[in-house]
């Protein structure tokens, strides 16, 4: 019976998992999908917007808490049915509540599973953590340096505190997530028109440039602490010697 609670989790994920693609529901978390059915979705946000948000956030969780593809699409489809403002907030609310999930997961006996999983990116990230938690883990989620599995994932096996965990990843992720949710709003025109559409496209010089300047804003206490820190050893290295 202690077996099967170990591991009914892994087996439960694991069926989800096999479910969503032996299923082929990846091909509702796509644009064609979207375009085809923006009519019935945004007539069914209008009737029943409450509803349609609960929903909206319970599929953003799911995909999120078991690291399925479909994310961007999540975000953009978020902007298009609620608009820039509200979608950002749902999809934030979301991805913070699906990868709240997956990091209390990997602390159990799902640990093993998810760590292999993972693979050795994993250690890439211990240093900045225990240099910083605050400012790296904010840094992860502001510029998309690591997969967003990966920084799901890590913490919880790097000791990252819950509060810090939650925290770092609602406000870490609302510039990236408005940007698509606002080009998301967007959407409406360009299905009109019947022209493509690039998730790709939304990614440009300038707006990476303002990602990684976030980024920078991030890193200034562990600049700062560093700095610090070879300063005093400095003065300790001159006392010695006088």
């Amino acid at each position: 019976m202690d077996i099967l609670k170990r591991f009914l989790p892994i087996l439960l994920m694991i069926a989800a998992i096999v479910s969503f693609f032996a299923l082929d529901l990846g091909q509702y978390l796509s644009f064609d999908a979207l375009a085809e059915h923006r009519h019935t979705l945004s007539q069914q946000v209008a009737t029943h917007p409450i509803m349609a948000s609960l929903v909206y956030i319970s599929i953003y969780i799911l995909v999120v808490a078991l690291s399925l593809p479909g994310g961007m699409v999540m975000t953009l489809s978020g902007g298009f049915l609620f608009g820039a403002v509200w979608g950002t907030f749902m999809a934030v609310a979301g991805a913070t509540l699906g990868a709240t999930i997956l990091f209390l997961i990997a602390k159990t006996s799902l640990g093993d599973f998810l760590l292999a999983k993972a693979g050795n990116s994993v250690k890439k990230l211990q240093v900045g953590f225990e240099q910083d938690v605050w400012s790296y883990m904010f840094v992860l989620r502001v510029v998309p340096i690591f997969p967003f599995f990966l920084v799901n994932l890590a913490p919880a096996f790097l000791g990252v505190p819950l509060r810090i965990y939650v925290l770092a990843t609602f406000f870490g992720i609302i510039p990236a997530t408005f940007v698509y949710a606002l080009a998301g709003s967007g959407l409406g025109k360009v299905f009109e028109q019947g022209k493509s559409f690039s998730a790709a496209s939304i990614l440009t010089p300038e707006m990476m440039g303002a990602f990684l300047g976030l980024g920078l804003l991030a890193l200034v206490p562990v600049i700062y602490k560093r700095l610090a820190k070879n300063k005093g050893s400095a003065k300790a290295s001159s006392g010695e010697i006088l």
